[in-house]
């Protein structure tokens, strides 16, 4: 799963953080990929990857 969580462009220092630390909490696996343009961060996706556990004897 893939989502963009806003354009951060404009915002203080402050408001960054919190949207990166937000993007972060709770990530098990995955990652966050913060783009800057001019010297801004402008962007700021997170992936997640779900694992799933074999069930059963088989596994």
């Amino acid at each position: 799963m893939t989502a963009t969580i806003r354009n951060l462009e404009g915002q203080d220092e402050a408001s960054i953080l919190r949207e990166i630390h937000s993007a972060l909490s709770g990530l098990k696996f995955g990652s966050v990929e913060i783009t800057v343009h001019n010297g801004q961060v402008v962007q700021i996706e997170r992936k997640e990857k779900f694992r799933l556990q074999p069930t059963g004897k088989n596994a």
